[in-house]
């Protein structure tokens, strides 16, 4: 157990991380907490292999959570598949539920997309109250 806030722990996951993959997570971030100031960052799914955990944004129900891969940095949207600006992505489409966006080294986080996809989960969360 740690006695850090969930966002101070979010501090930590990005600090592990360095160069392309931490550029990565401080965008998202950033631009997730810019479309959804309410947003609640909760770390959730701390395990063996991943004890740091995966960084979550709640409002009214899960928004989205980042998770650092091998070779990517995946943005899943936790009712990705009922988005309607589903452009941006490009892994897990053939879910029932999630959509998701890998970056890779060298791509650039699209900001004004992504908060654009974090208003539109937010309001499916909120429509779903």
């Amino acid at each position: 157990m740690t006695d850090k806030s969930d966002s101070e722990q979010i501090d930590d996951i990005i600090a592990q991380q360095s160069g392309w993959k931490q550029d990565v997570l401080v965008a998202l971030r950033a631009a997730i907490m810019a479309a959804d100031p309410a947003a609640v960052e909760v770390v959730k799914y701390k395990k063996p292999s991943k004890p740091e955990g995966v960084p979550f944004w709640t409002h009214d129900g899960d928004v989205c959570f980042v998770d650092v891969l091998k070779s990517a940095v995946r943005l899943t949207f936790a009712k990705g598949a009922r988005m309607e600006r589903s452009d941006l992505f490009n892994t897990r489409l053939d879910s029932k539920v999630v959509r998701a966006i890998d970056y890779f080294d060298g791509d650039r986080v699209d900001e004004a997309a992504v908060k654009a996809l974090v208003a539109e989960a937010v309001e499916l969360n909120v429509a779903a109250r």
